[in-house]
């Protein structure tokens, strides 16, 4: 499985973007799928995560309310729909996919198998 992810750049706090992550191979639909961000002298942290159906998601405490995960298994794609965005939310957005060891881990980068190479998101004041 190869992830891309796109959608990044920037904009002015308050604003929106719309990341996706595009993927090959047949089994990426049934791989529980993750976005990730690492901002600048900062460790890599859980923005959200989809179930493989889409039909469960979560959310850190940082953007709940503000970013929405979803998934288009048809297409092979996830998104992370991010308004109201702030400049703390400045990072490189990764997207991961097939969860190992259980959903306890969901929040880990290292229980993720696929990663995709990031796309930079900038948000100004």
């Amino acid at each position: 499985v190869q992830l891309q992810a796109s959608g990044g750049g920037l904009v002015q706090a308050g604003g929106s973007l719309r990341l996706s992550c595009a993927a090959s191979g047949r089994s990426f639909s049934s791989y529980t799928s993750a976005w990730f961000r690492q901002g600048p002298g900062k460790e890599r942290e859980f923005v959200a995560a989809v179930s493989w159906r889409g039909g469960s998601t979560l959310y850190a405490d940082s953007v709940k309310g503000r970013f929405t995960i979803s998934r288009d298994n048809v297409k092979n794609t996830v998104y992370l729909q991010m308004s109201s965005l702030k400049p703390e939310d400045t990072a490189v957005y990764y997207c991961a996919a097939q969860l190992i060891g259980g959903t306890d881990y969901i929040t880990h980068p290292s229980s993720y198998t696929y990663w995709g190479r990031g796309t930079l998101v900038t948000v100004s004041s």
